[in-house]
């Protein structure tokens, strides 16, 4: 496993994070917590969608995948509509309440021109109206009907799951279950992970030093589950908890390429599970941005007075390099 960082935390937050956090504390931004998940999906959407020309795709398209009593709403980015090109399923942030395809659109398409592929955005059911396991059945059925679909939406080239927060639990919880179904599952040759949830607990250092104030706080983390989970019971279950799968899962899951974030509460969760992927003989690539508050690959650009943040060209540029280089 190669880290880039010894330290996880840097003594001083980034620039642009604290501009953007101190923005946030002076327009008045209310305490996720003290919201429903109606007004939560609001406030998020409202920040994460800007009114800015987006970054240019050469095909946007979208599609409904049929499942049991409901379809399943995929965006589909394909930067080179003649070409075959590996595919993309991609699972937006939100802490399986808040997120849409509109919010990581601007992921989406970077991903899709940085990586070279095909991305397949898929805008999974949310609890509480829908709570565990329906985030994770939709994520695992749009990754299988992306890979029986390939050649027709042009991605006939090899499939890479990729998720942020949330959406990095979904992503690495697709990836276990391929190991485990076998048959007839897709074939997954690589993981993105972006500062992904893989444990239900709250009990690590990084909780406890980034509880408050850096965006996504603890008791932000202690909501998302609580909406979420049916019990506490499904926290123990490795779909929901991917960190607790069996070390023969684990050895069988594909290449990985981690993000984590220094300022965020979820760091040491992340830590961990690229220890035990490594511990299991999975390559993995772990990235620390130990000056970075949670989300920030989402904030290039964000909706005004709020400011950008620089880094997340960066970060988006290493998943599209990995995305590349997984497929070559």
């Amino acid at each position: 496993m190669s880290t880039t960082t010894v330290e996880r935390r840097a003594q001083e937050l980034d620039s642009d994070a604290q501009t953007l956090l101190d923005t946030l504390v002076e327009e008045g931004a209310p305490d996720l917590t003290q919201l429903s998940p109606e007004q939560a999906r609001a406030l998020l959407g409202g920040l994460f969608t800007p009114d800015v020309k987006p970054e240019s795709v050469e095909s946007v398209d979208e599609r409904k995948i049929p499942a049991y009593a409901r379809d399943i709403r995929v965006r589909i980015y394909d930067p080179a509509p003649d070409e075959s090109l590996p595919a993309a399923v991609y699972f937006h942030g939100g802490g399986w309440v808040a997120g849409d395809l509109d919010t990581h659109d601007g992921v989406a398409r970077s991903l899709a021109n940085e990586g070279n592929c095909v991305v397949v955005s898929v805008d999974y059911r949310c609890g509480p109206e829908h709570p565990f396991p329906g985030a994770v059945e939709d994520a695992y059925l749009a990754t299988k009907w992306t890979a029986d679909n390939a050649d027709e939406i042009g991605a006939g080239e090899g499939i890479a799951v990729v998720g942020e927060s949330a959406g990095g639990n979904l992503a690495t919880v697709v990836a276990q279950m391929a190991v485990e179904n076998g048959v007839d599952a897709p074939e997954i040759e690589h993981q993105v992970l972006f500062y992904p949830v893989t444990d239900h607990s709250f009990d690590t250092k990084s909780y406890e030093e980034n509880a408050d104030g850096y965006f996504l706080t603890a008791r932000g983390m202690v909501w998302f589950w609580n909406h979420y989970l049916r019990d506490d019971i499904d926290g123990a279950n490795p779909r929901a908890s991917p960190l607790r799968a069996t070390e023969r899962v684990l050895s069988e899951l594909p290449p990985t390429t981690m993000f984590t974030c220094g300022y965020g509460p979820l760091r040491d969760e992340g830590y961990a599970y690229a220890e035990a992927l490594s511990d299991a003989g999975v390559s993995v690539d772990h990235t620390n941005y130990d000056s970075m508050i949670h989300d920030f690959a989402n904030m290039r650009r964000l909706a005004d007075p709020f400011p950008g943040v620089e880094a997340a060209e960066d970060v988006r540029q290493r998943a599209g390099k990995a995305l590349r280089g997984a497929f070559d």
